[in-house]
C-alpha cells in the first residue's frame, strides 16, 4: 500500500513539473511572437510611412530630403533664385550644372567653328555669317543662359538693364531688330558681318517649351525666307536642334550646334551636326540620388562627392562644385565636337569614379517620389532618366518615376497627394516660379 502511495505521489510530482515547463516555454515563446511582432510592424510602417529607422517615429513630409533637379527654383523674369524653396528643410538642395559656363562654351565652340571652317560656311559669299537661333523656354535660365552666351560670343548682344537682352528677335534680315545688333569677325585679315537672322521660342500650341516639333516647323519657315543666308543654326538644346538638323540641316549640308550631348546628336557630329555640350548629366543623375541618399542615411552631405565613401566613391573638383550659399550642386560642361564625339557616344553610361554599389546594410532600401516635368523631353528621358534608373540601384533607392505633361504643374502635383508613402522626394518643376505647388503639399 504504501508503494503504491509513493508511486502516485512520484507520478503527481511529475505531471506538475511538466506543467510548469510547458507554461514557461509557452510564456517565452509568446514574448518572443509579441517582439518580433513589433519589429515587423515597425519595419512596415517605414516601408508605408517613411519613418526614421533610429528613432523608430514617423517623419513629417516637411521633413523629409528634397532635391530640386534640372530646373532651379527662380524668379522667371529676373533669374532670382528661389531661396525659400531651397531652404524648405535642412536637407533640401538643387543640382544642376553650370548655365553661365556651359552657355559660354557653346558660344565659343560655334564661333571656333565658323572660324575653321570661313572658306566654306559663307555659303552666299556675300561677307554675312546668318544663323537661326531655337530658344528653348524665354522664360528658363537655362535658356536665357544659352541665348546670351551665343550672342555674347558672336558679337551680336545688345544690353538692357546691365544684362544681355535675351528676347527673340522674330526675323531679322536687314539687322534692323534691337534685341541684337550685327556683330563683326575678323579672319585671315578678312572682316565678316555676324547677324541673326531669326530667332524665336519652341513653344507649341499646348504651351509646352522645348517642343522638337515647332523647331523643325520653325527652320522650314526660316529656309523658305532666307535661303542661302543661312549658314549656321544654333539650338538652346538638341531635341531642338536635331529637329532642325534632320528637316533641313543636314540636306543642305549647314553645321547645326545643341546642347546636352544627347546620344542621337553625338553620332549625328559624324553626319555634319557642328557639335553640342555634355552638361556630364552622369554626374547631375549621380548627385541627384546621392544627396537624398545622403540624408536618408544621416551621414555627411558631402560622402561620396567630394569625401570618398566606404565603397570609394568620390568625385572631382573638375567635374562639380557646391555653391553653399545657394544650396546648389553645379556640374561642369565638356564641348562636344568633331574632334572627341566619338567618347561620348553612350549618353547612359555611369561616371566611373562614382560607380561603386553601396552596401545595404549600413544604406539600406528607402523609397523616393521624383518627376521629370515632361515625359517627352529628350533630354530628360533619354538621357537623365535612364541614369538615374543605374544609379538608384547602386544608391539602393526604390524610386516612383512620374511623368509630366510638360505644360501644368498640376499634371504632376496631383500625383502627389499619398506623398506620406515615400521617404525622400526629387522635383523637376514645368516653370521655376513654382516651387510653392510642391511644398505647400509636402507642408501641410
Amino acid at each position: 500500500m504504501k508503494k503504491r502511495l509513493l508511486a502516485l505521489l512520484l507520478a503527481l510530482a511529475m505531471v506538475v513539473a511538466l506543467a510548469a515547463c510547458g507554461g514557461e516555454t509557452d510564456e517565452g515563446n509568446n514574448a518572443d511572437d509579441t517582439q518580433q511582432t513589433g519589429q515587423d510592424d515597425t519595419q512596415g510602417t517605414d516601408d508605408t510611412q517613411g519613418t526614421d529607422d533610429t528613432e523608430g517615429t514617423e517623419v513629417a513630409n516637411k521633413d523629409k530630403p528634397l532635391v530640386w533637379f534640372n530646373r532651379q527654383p527662380s524668379n522667371s523674369s529676373t533669374g532670382e533664385i528661389d531661396m525659400d524653396a531651397l531652404s524648405f528643410n535642412e536637407d533640401t538642395y538643387y543640382v544642376g550644372f553650370d548655365a553661365n559656363q556651359g552657355a559660354e562654351l557653346q558660344g565659343t565652340m560655334v564661333k571656333e567653328y565658323i572660324e575653321a571652317h570661313i572658306d566654306e560656311i559663307d555659303r552666299n559669299k556675300d561677307g554675312i555669317i546668318g544663323y537661326v537661333l531655337a530658344i528653348g523656354d524665354i522664360g528658363h535660365n537655362d535658356s536665357i543662359a544659352r541665348t546670351r552666351g551665343v550672342r555674347s560670343a558672336l558679337g551680336t548682344a545688345v544690353e538692357a538693364n546691365g544684362v544681355i537682352n535675351s528676347d527673340p528677335v522674330g526675323t531679322n534680315a536687314d539687322g534692323s531688330a534691337t534685341a541684337v545688333q550685327d556683330g563683326t569677325l575678323e579672319v585671315n585679315g578678312t572682316t565678316y558681318i555676324i547677324r541673326e537672322l531669326a530667332s524665336q521660342e519652341m513653344k507649341n500650341s499646348a504651351g509646352a517649351t522645348w517642343d522638337a516639333a515647332t523647331a523643325g516647323n520653325a527652320i522650314g519657315t526660316w529656309s523658305a525666307s532666307f535661303g542661302e543666308q543661312i549658314d549656321v543654326v544654333v539650338s538652346n538644346n538638341d531635341g531642338m536642334g536635331m529637329a532642325m538638323f534632320n528637316a533641313w540641316s543636314k540636306s543642305n549640308e549647314v553645321p547645326t550646334f545643341g546642347y546636352d550631348a544627347n546620344a542621337d546628336a553625338v553620332a549625328a557630329i559624324a553626319d555634319g551636326y557642328g557639335g553640342t555640350i555634355s552638361q556630364h548629366a552622369d554626374v547631375q543623375a549621380y548627385l541627384t540620388l546621392r544627396v537624398l541618399r545622403n540624408a536618408l542615411d544621416g551621414v555627411d552631405v558631402d560622402t561620396g562627392i567630394g569625401t570618398e565613401d566606404e565603397a570609394g566613391n568620390v568625385l572631382s573638383s573638375d567635374v562639380y562644385y557646391y555653391d553653399a550659399e545657394a544650396r546648389s550642386y553645379y556640374a561642369l560642361n565638356v564641348a562636344v565636337t568633331e574632334e572627341n564625339y566619338e567618347d561620348f557616344l553612350d549618353s547612359t553610361m555611369v561616371y566611373a569614379p562614382v560607380s561603386n554599389q553601396l552596401d545595404e546594410a549600413s544604406s539600406p532600401v528607402k523609397s523616393v517620389w521624383l518627376n521629370i516635368y515632361n515625359a517627352s523631353d529628350n533630354f530628360l528621358s533619354s538621357t537623365y532618366q535612364p541614369l538615374l534608373q543605374k544609379y538608384d540601384d547602386l544608391l539602393n533607392l526604390d524610386v516612383e518615376y512620374i511623368g509630366g505633361d510638360g505644360q501644368t504643374e498640376g499634371n504632376i502635383t496631383n500625383r502627389l497627394s499619398n506623398s506620406d508613402l515615400y521617404d525622400a522626394f526629387a522635383k523637376n518643376m514645368v516653370k521655376t516660379d513654382n516651387a510653392a505647388s510642391y511644398t505647400g503639399i509636402l507642408g501641410r
